[in-house]
């Protein structure tokens, strides 16, 4: 079967695999299905040809899978937000724990008996504490939309989620399952606002209109909860009267903050702020350790899931009295200070200017006196000099991007070879190609995978390494 692209065709999903997507054989070459569930038949559209695999879109469900579910929103299919609502929350943590044994096996070429039976949330739906929405001028139409013989209108105001691969093009939601179910009562409320009182959108091509984006914060361990207003244009007649509105309708809204964007980049962190009301910031904790945390300051998503993330670290790091500790990528200190009752100092280093300034910030504010923090690229930083200037460390925790480490970095941590090092990765298919290298001096004991994003197929995993005798 030539398989070419346009083509249609039956196929039978076997398993899943990157980003979630169903695994289809046809003449041994691999198609992945987006939406699709192992156990599911299903017609097909090839969509990519490449000359190792296909991709394709379902057209039809022949036969679902036993697995298979009716999703809990009714964006689950066209939202790029949630990949794997069709599939329930004990199947998706055990294709998670899956992919990370596939990853240490077939990438790392280690025994993939040491990936531990993964960690997964109490809570699958209603998790994150921090929700960015869009505002936009173009709409994304649904596949009934496109399918109709008459011409859909695409243009109007909308607000909800980013259409999967689209900058341009903004699905309106009608529902969103993932924050504090009144994240959603408020972006509906902010939407109704601005269409009675003739609010534009910001339009992405014309570059103009006034609303960019809508951020929703809550605190997991206080009843703090944030309202940020991302705007094309400094109004505070217009953002001053929404935010009345807004406390009138929502009481327990705690802080309320214009961020304005006047730049053409699409962010949702403003060139500067105004605070309308409240202290301009939330209060959370992980731990016994609490932060302030800024509209544009990074914190964990899952605060309850990142507790469980952070123990795990700790129990692998196996502090002693008197030891040293190395936290490369630390962002804002959260892992830093988590370790640091249990460490004699704690060095982080973070590329970041705002996320060292916010670290320093939230150090001071919990009263530790024993964490230090370092501002510098970590491939360039992580040198000899700063080993000489620094105490030699016991242990190192490394935290990288889903990019995962530089090769450089890889190349000192194992000329180091440090007594024990931890590594905590958001990727663990780059976490098994640096675990490939470092090898060869750590011996690798032990993968334990935690799910901090039920209904995506985005999983972090903690590994416990030790250097070789």
């Amino acid at each position: 079967m030539a398989l070419k692209k346009g083509s249609k065709v039956d196929l039978y999903i076997e398993d899943t695999a990157f980003k979630g997507k169903g695994i289809a054989k046809v003449d041994g070459l691999a198609v992945f299905v987006p939406g699709t569930a192992p156990g599911d038949t299903v017609k097909a559209m090839i969509t990519k040809k490449k000359k190792s695999f296909r991709e394709a879109r379902v057209l039809e469900i022949l036969e679902p899978s036993p697995d298979r579910i009716e999703p809990k929103c009714s964006h689950a299919n066209t939202c790029g937000g949630c990949t794997w609502q069709h599939l329930p929350y004990a199947k998706q943590i055990e294709q998670k724990e899956q992919h990370v044994r596939d990853h240490i096996e077939r990438i790392a070429k280690l025994d993939p008996t040491i990936v531990q039976p993964i960690i997964g949330c109490d809570n699958d739906f209603y998790y994150r504490n921090k929700m960015e929405y869009s505002f936009g001028t173009k709409r994304w139409l649904t596949r009934e939309e496109i399918n109709r013989d008459e011409y859909v209108d695409d243009s109007g105001f909308a607000l909800g989620m980013h259409a999967p691969g689209r900058f341009d093009k903004i699905l309106n939601l009608n529902e969103c399952h993932l924050q504090d179910p009144r994240s959603f009562e408020i972006l509906d409320f902010v939407r109704s606002y601005c269409l009675e009182n003739d609010i534009p959108a910001f339009d992405t091509f014309k570059k103009e209109g006034f609303m960019r984006h809508l951020v929703i914060r809550n605190s997991h361990h206080t009843n703090d909860f944030m309202v940020n207003l991302v705007t094309y244009k400094d109004d505070q007649d217009i953002v001053s009267n929404l935010t009345k509105k807004l406390l009138e309708e929502f009481p327990f809204i705690t802080t309320v903050v214009n961020n304005v964007n006047d730049q053409p980049n699409p962010t949702a962190v403003g060139r500067y702020e105004h605070v309308l009301h409240g202290p301009g910031y939330i209060v959370d904790s992980i731990g016994d350790y609490s932060f302030k945390i800024h509209p544009n300051a990074f914190f964990q998503t899952n605060t309850a899931q990142a507790e469980k993330l952070y123990d795990v670290a700790k129990d692998f790091a196996d502090l002693q009295s008197g030891e040293t500790i190395y936290d490369l990528y630390c962002g804002v200190g959260t892992l830093s200070l988590y370790m640091s009752s249990d460490a004699d100092r704690v060095i982080g280093i973070e590329l970041v200017d705002v996320a060292i300034k916010n670290a320093k910030f939230n150090a001071t504010e919990n009263g530790v006196e024993n964490v230090d923090f370092v501002l510098g690229d970590m491939k360039d930083t992580f040198n000899r000099e700063f080993l000489d200037e620094h105490p030699a460390p016991d242990c190192i925790i490394t935290d990288p991007p889903r990019s995962g480490m530089h090769p450089d970095v890889v190349k000192q941590l194992s000329e180091l070879q440090v007594p024990k090092l931890v590594y905590v990765s958001c990727n663990p298919s780059t976490m098994a190609r640096d675990l490939k290298e470092l090898k060869k001096v750590y011996d690798v004991e032990s993968v334990q995978p935690v799910d901090m994003f039920p209904q995506t197929y985005h999983i972090e995993a903690v590994t416990k390494l030790r250097a070789k005798s």
